[in-house]
């Protein structure tokens, strides 16, 4: 568990799921994505949390369950 904790925000996010940004921010608003974590004032994700999720995406489109 030594792994470092990388936050990234919602231009990553969107470059990482290949999502705009507004789709993002309507995935979370229907429950269907990561809700991020306000540091600051500014929306931040755990890396491994979207990593995850796009990794579920694929399961999902595979009929494998997660």
């Amino acid at each position: 568990m030594n792994q470092a904790l990388k936050l990234i925000r919602i231009e990553d996010v969107a470059r990482k799921t290949t999502l705009a940004k507004s789709t993002i921010w309507l995935k979370i608003s229907q429950g269907d994505f990561i809700r991020p974590t306000r540091i600051g004032g500014i929306s931040v994700w755990k890396e491994s949390d979207v990593d995850a999720w796009i990794e579920s995406q694929f399961q999902s489109a595979q009929g494998v369950s997660a």
